[in-house]
C-alpha cells in the first residue's frame, strides 16, 4: 500500500513554468513505476508521462515532449513533473499514480494508486 500526495499546482502565464511533486509513503518506493496523468474540464483523463523504477526509462504523451520532464528521488520517495513552456491546453488536474512493476505503463487502469491531484491552470 502507498499513499501519494501531489504539489506544486497553481496558476501560471502561459509560457511559464511550475514543478509538481508526488510524495510517496511507505520505504518501497524505488519498487514503483510511476505516472503522471491529467484531466481537464469535460474530458477523460489522460496520460502525460511515465517513469520507470530506476529513473532510466521515461516515456511522454506527444504534445508535452520536449516541453515536461519526468523525474524521481527514490531516496526521497518522490516523484516530480517540471513543466516548461505551459501552454493554456495543459490547463487541468493532474494526478500522479503508482503501481509495483519492472515494466512501465502509459494507460490509467494499469495504475493501483492515485493522489487525491492537483490543479494546474496556464493563463494565456
Amino acid at each position: 500500500q502507498v499513499q501519494l500526495v501531489e504539489s506544486g499546482g497553481g496558476l501560471v502565464q502561459a509560457g511559464g513554468s511550475l514543478r509538481l511533486s508526488c510524495a510517496a509513503s511507505g520505504r518501497t518506493f524505488s519498487r514503483y513505476v510511476m505516472g503522471w496523468f491529467r484531466q481537464a474540464p469535460g474530458k477523460e483523463r489522460e496520460f502525460v508521462a511515465a517513469i520507470n523504477w530506476s529513473g532510466g526509462s521515461t516515456y511522454y504523451r506527444d504534445s508535452v515532449k520536449g516541453r515536461f520532464t519526468i523525474s524521481r528521488d527514490n531516496a526521497k520517495a518522490t516523484a516530480y513533473l517540471q513543466m516548461n513552456s505551459l501552454k493554456p491546453e495543459d490547463t487541468a488536474v493532474y494526478y500522479c499514480a503508482a503501481r509495483t512493476s519492472v515494466a512501465v505503463f502509459t494507460t490509467q487502469d494499469d495504475y493501483d494508486y492515485w493522489g487525491q491531484g492537483t490543479q494546474v491552470t496556464v493563463s494565456s
